[in-house]
């Protein structure tokens, strides 16, 4: 789909012209005054849309009144959403070319625009012999750097989509390693023999299952003079099947996606390039899949992490932190100034915060708190979880330096403090997105499956 900037949108052939109606008052067209409003009594309601045809009065074939709801509770989350439910709306019905004239906002909306854009415009369809309909071209009047910005970060957000939804025959540790090396970025892969030689104990353990041989990718962005050197980690478990401690069919169904964390990092690397950000920025993988074969690690096992630290394992289906723990050290030592991970690593944040947002804990409440303000600017929310030290009680273990999971009461938080135990030196952030990486039903102007979470909050905070 192409966003073309119109100046005048009336002067503009198209399917569907969308204008916007705040409750209680006119919208631009007269046209829509007369039927939807004055006639039918459309109130402009957030989320409500009219769709009626200009019979030929108008050079576009159909007016689109998409309700605003009131304006003093008006923000741009409610004009990211209303513009995806007006996409999908045309898309509903076939149309090819969409105009959006909005009118009496006022805040600069274009950033926003283009996120619903573009992730309402969203489909897999990879795999499907019939593909579904499409809009074309959008034709809007708007701010074109902002258009442009949140382009790239909507095609990264693509890429995260794209990859987190493949099937696991495809999205393979390998099929990571090799994607990573195509970016033109400095990228090493690590073997298992090589990650053996570093000492990463927990990661190489998780991977011992599987037939697919463990990928550890490291990726790196440096300009001229860096401002500041940053590491984001992606949790990289391509399936999990929960390991010994099998999970039940209906848990793994979804379980390609655990890979999200891993699949955001790799959208963020692909257009890092096209923002030339005076940042060096590593982005770092452990890859590998979580499965019971006849090599897999048990529990009750003692594992070494690169640090040093001795893990004892009490549930292999608590894997994603395992191998967080090697990624975590190995980032450490790189001497970054700040090291943010995403992984999709409890259900408990899930519980506690269900699909609405993600989990963050972090060493440094300076950090934290920036990324959460970028992530709520962009779109994405984020909210601080607690990292007591009453927690750290249920990891405690009797034959080991810790357990790789605790009580099931405070999992997140537990999970936070467990991650913390591999950062010595740097600033240190961790996003929890299990409850917002993947769809299992459409979702304001997500449809089911990936979301690319963290690919928005990450990329504005790298570009701040």
């Amino acid at each position: 789909m192409e966003i073309k900037l119109i100046s005048n949108l009336k002067e503009q052939e198209c399917d569907v012209l969308v204008v916007n109606q705040f409750e209680g008052e006119k919208t631009t067209e007269e046209i829509a005054n007369k039927y939807a409003i004055d006639e039918d009594k459309f109130e402009g309601k957030f989320g409500q849309t009219y769709l009626l045809p200009t019979y030929g009065k108008q050079l576009a074939r159909k007016i689109l009144v998409v309700g605003f709801g009131k304006k003093e509770e008006f923000n741009p989350d409610k004009l990211r959403q209303a513009t995806g439910k007006a996409l999908k709306k045309a898309m509903s019905i076939e149309a090819k070319t969409v105009g959006y004239d909005y009118s009496g906002v006022d805040f600069d909306w274009a950033e926003q625009f283009t996120y619903g854009i573009g992730i309402a415009d969203y489909k897999f369809d990879k795999y499907k012999t019939k593909k579904d309909s499409k809009v074309e071209t959008v034709y809007v009047n708007a701010s074109k750097e902002s258009i442009e910005k949140a382009e790239k970060i909507v095609k990264a957000m693509k890429f995260s989509r794209d990859l987190a939804n493949e099937p696991a025959q495809y999205a393979t540790p390998s099929k990571l390693a090799e994607i990573a090396q195509s970016f033109g970025l400095d990228t090493k892969i690590y073997d298992k023999e090589e990650c053996e030689k570093m000492g990463m104990g927990a990661y190489l353990a998780v991977a011992k299952g599987s037939s697919q041989p463990p990928k550890f990718i490291h990726m790196k962005y440096t300009p001229q003079n860096p401002k500041k050197r940053i590491a984001i980690i992606g949790k990289g478990i391509c399936f999990d099947s929960g390991g010994l401690d099998i999970k039940p069919a209906s848990s793994m169904l979804t379980m390609k996606d655990d890979m999200s964390g891993a699949a955001c990092v790799l959208g963020v690397m692909s257009v890092i390039k096209e923002f030339s950000p005076e940042v060096e920025v590593h982005g770092i993988i452990a890859a590998c899949e979580n499965m019971p074969g006849c090599s897999a690690y048990k529990p009750g096992d003692i594992l070494t992490a690169k640090n040093g630290k001795t893990i004892e394992v009490d549930n292999t289906d608590a894997e994603g932190r395992l191998t967080l723990a090697d990624a975590l050290c190995y980032a450490d030592e790189l001497g970054v100034d700040e090291i943010i991970d995403l992984a999709t690593l409890t259900g408990a944040c899930m519980v506690a915060l269900g699909t609405v947002a993600a989990g963050i804990v972090g060493n440094n409440d300076e950090l934290v708190k920036d990324i959460i303000n970028t992530a709520k600017i962009c779109g994405e929310r984020y909210w601080e979880l607690p990292m007591y030290e009453e927690y750290k009680e249920s990891l405690k273990s009797d034959i080991a330096d810790m357990q790789n999971t605790g009580s099931r009461w405070g999992g997140a938080s537990t999970a936070g403090l467990f991650l913390k135990e591999f950062v010595d030196k740097s600033k240190w952030a961790h996003i929890d997105i299990a409850g917002v990486a993947y769809y299992d039903k459409p979702q304001g102007e997500f449809v089911k499956g990936s979301t690319g979470a963290g690919v928005r909050a990450i990329l504005n905070y790298i570009l701040k």
